[in-house]
């Protein structure tokens, strides 16, 4: 079994406590140089884009209840620079960077590029360590919130746009996908090379009721829709560019590894014909569909020959590209770890409330591990395989930085040498 960390900076209150922003970062740091000296294998940080606080005020705010920010990283690339600068081995990633923000796909691959071509370089690290072979794991998703896109021009453009906005979202993240991913392995194109059009018809819908209110809302929208109810239209796309070459143009890409953070498996299977993706899953993601994932997984990944490996992916699937994240509550007390979970995830319910299906929350603590090291074991050698990969959560709705440490030492020192999982 592999362990990471996953790391969330949410800033919000824990017992009645704010961290400021300096403290918060201030914790991030101390406990990531932790898991590289206890010898973690990549730091996962998750990333944010815009105010929760500020988002309460709008008309159509998502997490009315929310205090503070639910992440204050909002950029993986300046994290990694600063964290590979002061730590030896550990892997960096983002869990998950938000390719419809902050400029679009093209954007993140060129910053993507110009940071790989820096990394490389060693700045500041040890000779005696060797050349630099760290990687950068970028974890890309179309973001949870509709406030953290809607200033780039991400949302509905018309009435019809309005009545399909969930549908059009993904096709949007799919179309995103493909560019993000083609100008990052070095392709030049424009939208009209691009083969995902926003394509809009009867399978994108839940019931023939919601495509057929799409259909008499485009045939009132706009006379250049075409309006044809069996085969569907197309909008115009987000994302409209002649030919585009991202610099720098020989960026290495030894040292990047990528994960795609969807639910949609057409999406997923999608991004491995252009290049090798490792999948996520959420903490509340059933065994089954895990599992599920896995043997699809195992024929749609972009395998390439022993020796002719893409950047940093490995040749084959293996269960450690999709990595599982676990909140964890260790405590040598078990009574104490077990209390520590009760307060940390009804916080959490409440501050999320009316944002995620109550049974799905549920999912999430019977999820979680906890207990003193012995219960620890048992729970992962129950639940996990031992070839999984596991985003080992410690810092949830924990602000004690000295607690979270030594949670981490104790999962390392008296958990990990000790499970075995299932075969």
């Amino acid at each position: 079994m592999n362990y990471d960390v996953f790391f969330s900076i949410c800033q919000t209150p824990v017992n009645g406590y704010t961290p400021s922003e300096k403290v918060m970062f201030q914790n991030f740091f101390d406990q990531a140089i932790w898991a590289d000296q206890l010898g973690y294998g990549c730091a996962w940080v998750a990333e944010t884009h815009l105010s929760c606080q500020v988002q309460k005020g709008n008309s159509h705010a998502v997490i009315p209840h929310f205090e503070g920010e639910i992440g204050l990283n909002t950029d993986i690339l300046q994290i990694a620079h600063a964290l590979f600068a002061r730590t030896r081995n550990i892997h960096i990633g983002s869990a998950i960077r938000n390719i419809l923000c902050n400029g679009g796909p093209v954007a993140h691959a060129e910053a993507i590029r110009m940071f790989l071509s820096i990394h490389e370089l060693g700045l500041g690290r040890d000779p005696r360590l060797g050349d630099e072979a760290r990687r950068l794991e970028i974890g890309f998703a179309s973001g949870r919130f509709p406030f953290s896109i809607a200033p780039y021009g991400i949302r509905p453009r018309s009435a019809t746009e309005e009545a399909a906005w969930p549908a059009i979202r993904g096709l949007v993240f799919k179309q995103a996908t493909e560019i993000f991913l083609k100008v990052l392995r070095g392709d030049v194109l424009g939208t009209k090379d691009l083969e995902t059009p926003l394509w809009l018809s009867r399978k994108n819908f839940r019931s023939d009721a919601d495509w057929e209110k799409v259909v008499r809302t485009a045939n009132t929208d706009s006379a250049e829709l075409a309006k044809d109810y069996f085969n569907g239209f197309e909008i115009r796309p987000f994302f409209e560019f002649e030919k585009v070459g991202v610099i720098p143009f020989d960026a290495p890409m030894k040292n990047l590894r990528l994960t795609i953070g969807a639910h949609d498996a057409e999406t997923q299977d999608f991004a491995n014909t252009i290049l090798p993706c490792g999948v996520f899953n959420l903490s509340i993601t059933p065994s089954s569909q895990i599992e599920a994932t896995h043997a699809r997984m195992s024929k749609t990944y972009m395998s390439k020959p022993i020796g002719e490996e893409w950047g940093g992916a490995p040749a084959k699937w293996s269960r450690s590209l999709m990595p599982r994240t676990a909140l964890v509550f260790v405590n040598e007390n078990r009574a104490k770890a077990k209390a520590e979970a009760e307060l940390a995830i009804a916080t959490y319910w409440k501050a999320i409330e009316g944002t995620l299906d109550p049974a799905k929350i549920a999912q999430a603590v019977d999820n979680a591990i906890v207990g003193d090291p012995s219960e620890v074991i048992d729970q992962m050698n129950q639940r996990f395989h031992q070839d999984d990969r596991l985003m080992l959560w410690f810092d949830f709705n924990n602000h004690d930085n000295q607690a979270v440490k030594h949670s981490m030492r104790i999962f390392t020192e008296k958990c990990a040498p000790h499970v075995k999982g299932r075969h």
